[in-house]
């Protein structure tokens, strides 16, 4: 083939390509979310992030690049991680943590507020509304979507009951009548007593809860009457309450129910020890255990089908305030101030607030809903343990967002672990917390 020819074919070739009509280069995006989640149960949380990005990344029209960072770190490491990256400007786009960090991190300006951006996506509107108060600051103003909810119950151990004596139709009628205020907490710690005492279980295994500090030990105290702000948004201590609450975990002492020996020991030791329910009659914990240890704990005995067997689950027992009890302790997305791409982050968001991405969640790791189509869904209302812990909401309490929280919380906790180990008694501990509180907290009320 000639010089010339080849030169033509090349020409026309040129001529046809600048005829065909060019696509503009879509933008990258990088979006990076970070998500401490239990496996397997749990990993949805930054899962169901993977299960929209098409989706986002076709209706923006952009080159979504995702960053999914997920893994089982301690809570206090993980949220010293993002605070640490969110002072150099470096945080990730999308965190997840407790409501409770909303109260200092939008203080610090760690994370933005969403109250602007929120109606721009149908999907929150239908957010259970009562979750949206948990989700701000100080301020009055929105931090965070939610992610989930839960309860807090009380978990008993049916065939220790019945090794007490007790019948099936007692066992069962069990969450009825703590819901109805017919068995308190008095009642359980007599329960357990005399399980102590005939031999069913082991001194100090009568009554268990959580072995670290956490939001649980909150519905002791409002469960003796307690306030944790004021009208004004001040954090406030009860020294009444506080006190009741030490003398009821020094009487659970005293009694052989408790015996502090299971204080700061491992999570894992801690379920496997309560799971089976073969070694503690009542165990307090998270609607998320009874997801955690049908796969983790008790999956060779028969998973789901021996925890509906062998344990139960009720609210906590009504105690001075004469009412039963739970908490919810919701979990948020937030967007941090390091975010250079916060529209992006917002419609990652939305796409996952919604029935069936927070289902695939809630139905693995037994947590609860926090949509209102979810919960009328066929497939949330066929989750046999969510439609037993579901009601509890409507006896549930919360964490208040304050930036002292952290503080408070960790000398109330310091107070019921002196109490239970035996190294303090009820007053001393008091004292020692309220010294405490008014170092470490200035302007606090204490009553």
């Amino acid at each position: 083939m000639s010089v010339r020819r080849i030169f033509s074919i090349l020409l026309i070739a040129a001529m046809l390509l600048a005829l065909v009509p060019t696509t503009a280069a879509q933008e990258t995006v990088t979006i990076r979310v970070r998500c401490r989640a239990a496996p397997p149960t749990e990993d949805w949380r930054c899962n169901n992030f993977a299960e929209v990005e098409a989706e986002v990344e076709a209706a923006l029209g952009i080159d979504l690049q995702l960053e999914l960072i997920q893994d089982n770190l301690d809570w206090g490491p993980y949220k010293q991680e993002f605070q640490l990256s969110a002072e150099a400007g470096e945080a990730v786009d999308i965190i997840l943590s407790g409501h409770e960090d909303i109260g200092a991190w939008s203080v610090a300006g760690f994370v933005i507020p969403l109250d602007d951006l929120i109606p721009n996506y149908p999907e929150f509107a239908d957010v259970v509304p009562s979750l949206w108060d948990s989700m701000k600051g100080p301020d009055g103003k929105i931090y965070g979507i939610p992610q989930d909810a839960e309860a807090r119950p009380l978990y008993f151990s049916k065939p220790l009951l019945s090794d007490l004596g007790w019948s099936d139709e007692e066992i069962e009628a069990l969450p009825e009548k703590i819901m109805a205020g017919e068995f308190t907490f008095e009642d359980m710690l007599d329960t357990a007593q005399e399980a102590v005492e005939l031999g069913v279980v082991e001194e100090g295994y009568g009554f268990w809860h959580r072995p670290r500090n956490g939001p649980d030990f909150l519905y002791f105290y409002y469960g003796m009457g307690g306030s944790v702000l004021d009208d004004e948004g001040n954090l406030v201590f009860d020294k009444q309450a506080a006190l009741d609450v030490y003398n009821l975990f020094a009487d659970a002492r005293a009694r052989g129910v408790m015996s502090g020996a299971h204080l700061g020991i491992e999570w894992p030791d801690w379920h496997t020890t309560v799971a089976p329910g073969e070694k503690v009659l009542f165990a307090s914990g998270g609607t998320w255990f009874w997801g955690d240890w049908a796969v983790n704990y008790v999956a060779d005995r028969g998973g789901e089908d021996y925890l509906w067997e062998n344990i139960g689950a009720a609210l906590i027992p009504a105690m001075k305030t004469g009412q039963p009890i739970t908490l919810t302790h919701p979990l948020a997305y937030m967007i941090s101030s390091s975010s250079k791409n916060v529209d992006v982050a917002m419609a990652l968001l939305a796409a996952i607030t919604t029935p069936e991405a927070n289902n695939r969640h809630a139905i693995d790791s037994a947590h609860l809903g926090i949509l209102n189509a979810q919960l009328a869904s066929e497939e949330y209302q066929n989750a046999r343990f969510l439609s037993l812990a579901h009601p509890m909401l409507d006896y549930t309490t919360f964490i208040p967002n304050h930036p002292n929280w952290g503080a408070w919380s960790e000398a109330y906790w310091a107070g019921i672990q002196s109490v239970e180990s035996g190294e303090l008694s009820p007053e001393a501990a008091l004292d020692v917390v309220v010294n405490r509180l008014q170092n470490e907290i200035p302007g606090i009320i204490i009553r």
